[in-house]
């Protein structure tokens, strides 16, 4: 029987075109184009980077069991993050969506 493989870490390929692109970017826009590689496509989907002030990135998340979710998490994508940034990130602060 076949078991898929746990999902790896980007691979060097994708790091080099993804450090490429964030180049072009301004440095208050890298945090936010980042945060889906250190997220995942799944929290992604989800999620919403909206604005990184202070070395704060501030994410917006659908509800309250997201938030508690990803903030045991926050350190984890706090490092990725740091890969591709210059100036660093400290923190990730999590925020509910307001609801439509």
């Amino acid at each position: 029987m076949h078991h898929p493989r746990p999902m790896q870490p980007i691979g060097n390929g994708l790091d080099k075109v993804v450090a490429r692109a964030l180049r072009k970017a301004s440095a208050e826009e890298i945090p936010l184009l980042a945060w889906p590689l250190a997220c995942g496509s799944a929290v992604a989907e989800r999620t919403r980077a909206i604005e990184c002030v202070n070395g704060v990135l501030h994410v917006e998340v659908p509800d309250a069991g997201w938030r508690r979710e990803l903030r045991a998490l926050a350190p984890r994508y706090v490092a990725i993050i740091n890969r591709y940034v210059a100036e660093s990130v400290s923190r990730v602060e999590f925020v509910i969506a307001r609801q439509k």
